[in-house]
């Protein structure tokens, strides 16, 4: 593969070959014929007048995209974590050059582009030795360039991809575009491109020992499968405290149970189960205010050895973690200019990136902006809330709080926690 060079490297070999074009024709043109590399309005600003014109080709680049046939190459690259580095692949190049012919009397600048553009013809693909005498060749042709050496050792030559030159076709509209916005008077163009180059990251990797000695049994095991979570008492959430029982099959060794958040991107630590049978396993949701916020959780369970390694795991089901209201420090509702304004005590803490809103009774308003993972809330409720008791409910991610109920009145009545106004 190519390094960060190759693209410099293409031009630098174009060029070369086009000046070698031209080496044997000064007595053709009147003179020497300058071949470059650079943007038309540079060129045009360099470009002598009347008797000093001179003649000139210029090579100019002037656009690179991805290769389509490579841009998928090599996926993955990184890990499940996002983070560890598991191969380089390239980066894949198309180059999209305007070969430019300034002539200093009539018909030269056609004759200028009819030679460069049959030596692209007969040269549609550029040999690997080719590649490396032009490379090579530069600190002889150019001294004067520091890039002339380094170019020698841009990989150019032993990439995969062998480089192919192909015409391309611009329209009068897209060629009109093109030069209105290079501030370079119109000549004779001649537009190709250049494929592929790759270019290969220069990154750590990560890269398996190998295998010094292989154990493997082969033991016949039904697979674990969860089928339903239990919060408890019929709630449909459970909070930091409660008692969780997930029903299933097969469970029988299972020794840590799994919560993770895809979207706010938490994988939690495992942690043992407090029962475990056949056919269920109960655990106490961690009551970790800091690292365990309100939300949907994907619950599994791990079967460990003896050292402790997850060797297969259960399917995982959605669980949803609710926050409690605190009743210490009690919430509060205060009358102010905008409304009702309601601030609470919560567990666990909640994100700056979590959609939280307060229920009162049959209102909701989102919390006010926080710019910190809080466990100390406050809404503005506009108008004014009607004075009376409310029934409050707290909703992180979706996920609403808690509410006890007297099941043996008649009908059931809502008994907590409760807002008075």
């Amino acid at each position: 593969m190519s390094n960060a060079l190759a693209i410099s490297g293409v031009t630098a070999a174009l060029q070369f070959y086009l000046g070698n074009v031209y080496s044997g024709l000064s007595t053709f043109f009147g003179g020497n014929v300058t071949v470059s590399s650079q943007a038309p309005d540079l060129v045009q600003n360099s470009l002598g007048t009347g008797s000093t014109l001179q003649n000139q080709v210029n090579l100019f680049l002037h656009q690179v995209t991805p290769n389509a046939a490579w841009r998928n190459i090599g996926l993955p690259s990184l890990g499940a974590d996002g983070r560890t580095q598991l191969q380089n692949p390239p980066l894949a190049l198309d180059l999209h050059y305007l070969l430019t012919a300034y002539g200093s009397g009539d018909w030269q600048a056609e004759a200028l582009l009819g030679y460069a553009i049959l030596m692209l013809h007969q040269n549609p693909v550029l040999a690997r030795d080719d590649i490396r005498s032009a490379l090579n060749g530069l600190p002889l042709s150019n001294p004067l360039n520091p890039l002339s050496v380094p170019l020698g050792s841009s990989g150019l030559a032993d990439q995969i991809e062998m480089i192919k030159i192909t015409p391309s076709t611009l329209g009068r509209e897209e060629m009109a575009w093109l030069w209105t916005a290079l501030k370079a008077d119109y000549r004779p163009t001649f537009p190709f491109q250049v494929s592929v180059v790759l270019i290969q990251p220069q990154l750590a990797s990560t890269f398996a020992l190998p295998v010094l000695s292989r154990s493997i049994a082969a033991q016949a095991v039904a697979p674990a499968q969860l089928l339903q979570v239990q919060p408890p008492t019929g709630q449909a959430a459970a909070a930091p405290g409660d008692s969780v029982t997930v029903t299933g099959e097969s469970l029988a060794g299972a020794s840590q149970v799994a919560l993770s958040n895809q979207r706010l991107g938490i994988q939690y630590p495992p942690f043992p189960p407090s029962n475990v049978t056949n056919n269920s396993v109960s655990f106490t949701v961690p009551n970790d205010p800091a690292n365990l916020p309100a939300g949907i959780y994907s619950v599994s369970v791990l079967f460990t050895n003896g050292g402790g390694s997850a060797v297969r795991s259960s399917n995982s089901l959605p669980m949803a973690i609710a926050s409690a209201i605190l009743a210490v420090p009690a919430p509060t509702a205060v009358a102010n200019a905008d409304g009702t304004l309601v601030t609470l005590s919560c567990n666990p803490q909640v994100l700056p990136n979590q959609s939280v809103s307060l229920i009162m009774g049959a209102t909701a308003v989102p919390a006010q902006l926080f710019e910190a993972a809080t466990a100390t809330l406050t809404f503005q409720f506009t108008p004014a809330l009607a004075s009376g008791s409310y029934l409050v409910r707290l909703q992180v991610d979706g996920v609403v709080s808690q509410v006890a109920v007297n099941w043996s009145a008649t009908p059931p009545t809502f008994i907590g926690p409760m807002v008075t106004v």
